[in-house]
């Protein structure tokens, strides 16, 4: 009777074994960007706000990853920290198409996690002339003197010069980009037309009176090859216009 009551025991405490601690999941917290947008083009800021569940410890720093392609790796650009189950992170960055997640520490009992990546496209405001001048040309004598670096270091400023019903034009390499926003500042003894060309076939033109300011704006997504061009209509001594002018980029 003993054996049999000590069997019966034993059985009762291996049943109820509670299984190890490595055979039970760890928790998982998820993190997701759910916005990434530029919020200011002119100084090229990016902003980030995340997700976090469950919700981190208040003030968690948070790394934001960009992926280096030339490097092959990913690097920190920025951090923020949590409020809740958000974060909220900005940063200045030149015009891009990158790849971004965002990132969190271990804090018991939950593992360090990863969001999923996410590509995004920042357009960026800069000087139409910061990658050069492909072409210049015209007749009658044209001028198109780009305002050298130490006096115009945005690399937006320009005065185009012809003879009496003479023309000027100038082509900038406009990959990558989808706006092109042009001050204008009529010079000249009489009116000029300006005009905006997809290579050598114009998409948009505007004309001025003598001695007046406006601006030539037009969406040029598609176009890799801009020339803008300034054309005398009438006047005493030739076209004269300075320009102003800015590129909307991811580069």
């Amino acid at each position: 009777m003993r054996r049999l009551l000590a069997g019966l025991l034993m059985v009762l405490l291996l049943g109820s074994v509670v299984p190890s601690a490595s055979a039970v999941p760890s928790p998982v917290r998820t993190v997701t960007i759910s916005s990434i947008r530029t919020t200011d083009a002119t100084k090229g800021v990016i902003t980030v706000v995340g997700t976090l569940s469950p919700a981190p410890a208040n003030g968690t720093r948070i790394p934001l990853h960009q992926w280096i392609p030339s490097q092959k790796r990913w690097q920190e650009i920025a951090h923020g920290y949590s409020t809740g189950g958000s974060v909220t992170i900005a940063t200045v960055q030149p015009g891009s198409i990158r790849t971004y997640r965002l990132a969190v520490g271990a804090q018991a009992p939950y593992a360090a996690a990863l969001s999923p990546m996410i590509s995004f496209k920042h357009y960026v405001w800069r000087g139409i002339f910061k990658k050069g001048v492909l072409a210049v040309g015209g007749a009658g004598q044209p001028q198109f003197n780009v305002v050298p670096p130490k006096e115009g270091p945005r690399r937006a400023e320009a005065d185009l010069l012809a003879d009496q019903g003479g023309y000027v034009w100038g082509e900038v390499d406009s990959t990558g980009c989808r706006y092109s926003r042009n001050w204008l500042g009529n010079l000249t003894d009489g009116l000029v037309r300006v005009s905006l060309h997809d290579g050598t076939t114009a998409v948009t033109s505007l004309r001025m009176q003598q001695e007046t300011e406006t601006w030539l704006n037009y969406d040029i997504s598609g176009i890799t090859r801009l020339r803008l061009q300034v054309t005398d209509v009438r006047s005493g001594y030739g076209p004269y216009v300075s320009i102003d002018s800015l590129l909307l980029c991811t580069n």
